[in-house]
């Protein structure tokens, strides 16, 4: 059937499996920590993003089981119908309450709350401007939606600017960015971005996945960061980073959530986030702002990281977080270089295009609250040697 010819045709990763350079689906026997067990070796992690190291809390576990006796396993519903509890309910209000928001609005996945915000404000007569590094999810909701998407160069608010220039002044813009870009670790340039958006009469959504829980005085994320709270109209975040969980939430006006909240159809038409999950979101909001040495520690080890990679000879591009990519830029070079560091006993992903533009292919690290310092000088070590052998340093 010419329907499934693709399928058929589709020999990529089966090859990658036979040479021994497939580095996707590998599974692992352990909590996810800062090691894992892969196939019965302890494997130091430098590949997750479980920034504050809370998964394994025993606040957090304390509450998931207190969470599932009560309420079991599941709600078999969606948020609009029988869905809600009143933990999530709990849980909109201490986010919003964290972020100094008026509202929040809880998603069961992150993904599905980029799809479901994106696609449901922006209508067909309306312009999407979106960084051309931003997550995979925004420009999915982009394609969702009805309105017109126009990218700019990365992190170039020069070109943001030319951009958004060309669009009727009446017309109704949105910009959607992420705080920190998840593979190249760079922080977006928001104190020029919404002096565009002021000038321009665009609203902004910054999608903060890899920022809540790590910048900020509070661990607020990008807004926080540069004191623009006010200046942005939507924050996305993600629960399965910092909030060490699974699921997704905006925070922003009243009046935002409450249209996003009825119109949304990936909102109205998902099963709700089940009680485990929102009850360790729920302890993890109290942990950052009970234990802010979590963050202190993350810092000090992006600092420490950035040093010894820069020092090596490494080229880390424009990172300035816990996110590190090593550029290999070569995509061949890229998986055989993480076979030595799989096999030396490092869990680092590969990235290659379209992840990434073409001959930007990586090694993307990202870095624990929990890490200590002898894992870290393993993983120096290991890279020092691997660069070595492959000229890269």
């Amino acid at each position: 059937m010419s329907l499934f010819n693709k399928c058929h045709n589709f020999t990529a990763a089966k090859e990658a499996q036979r040479a021994g350079y497939y580095p996707y689906f590998r599974e692992i026997s352990s909590a996810p920590d800062n090691e894992v067990i892969i196939e019965g070796k302890k494997t130091i992690m430098i590949g997750s993003n479980n920034y504050l190291g809370l998964t394994n809390h025993p606040k957090v576990l304390e509450r998931i089981h207190k969470a599932v006796d009560k309420y079991g396993s599941g709600c078999t519903g969606s948020r609009l119908l029988n869905g809600t509890l009143d933990i999530h309910v709990e849980l909109e209000e201490k986010l919003a309450e964290f972020m100094q928001t008026e509202l929040a609005l809880v998603f069961s996945t992150g993904l599905m709350t980029n799809l479901g915000t994106i696609s449901t404000l922006v209508g067909k007569s309306d312009y999407m401007f979106t960084d051309r590094s931003v997550h995979a999810s925004i420009v999915d909701g982009c394609r969702l939606s009805f309105g017109q998407t126009i990218k700019y160069r990365h992190n170039d608010m020069d070109d943001l600017e030319r951009v958004i220039s060309k669009i009727p002044r009446e017309a109704g813009k949105l910009i959607v960015t992420d705080g920190v870009f998840s593979m190249e670790g760079d922080i977006v340039n928001l104190p020029r971005l919404v002096e565009i958006a002021d000038k321009y009469q665009a609203g902004v959504m910054v999608d903060d996945a890899h920022s809540v829980g790590i910048l900020g005085d509070n661990g607020r994320g990008t807004a926080e960061h540069f004191h623009l709270q006010d200046k942005v109209d939507i924050v996305m975040g993600t629960f399965s980073k910092s909030f060490a969980s699974i699921g997704g939430y905006i925070a922003g006006s009243e009046e935002i959530i409450h249209y996003v909240k009825h119109l949304s159809r990936p909102l109205i038409f998902s099963a709700s986030p089940p009680p485990a999950a929102v009850a360790a979101v729920l302890a993890t909001l109290e942990i950052i702002k009970e234990e802010p040495e979590r963050r202190t520690r993350l810092w000090e080890i992006s600092r420490r990281m950035h040093k010894e990679f820069t020092t090596m000879g490494f080229d880390l591009g424009t990172s300035e977080t816990p996110i590190i990519p090593i550029y290999i830029r070569d995509q061949e070079q890229t998986f055989k270089f993480w076979r030595m560091l799989t096999d030396e006993g490092l869990f680092a992903n590969p990235v290659i295009p379209p992840a990434v533009a073409a001959n930007q292919s990586l090694i993307r690290t990202s870095y624990t609250a929990t890490h200590t310092d002898d894992q870290l000088d393993k993983v120096l070590d290991i890279f020092h040697r691997t660069g070595k052998k492959f000229g890269i340093i």
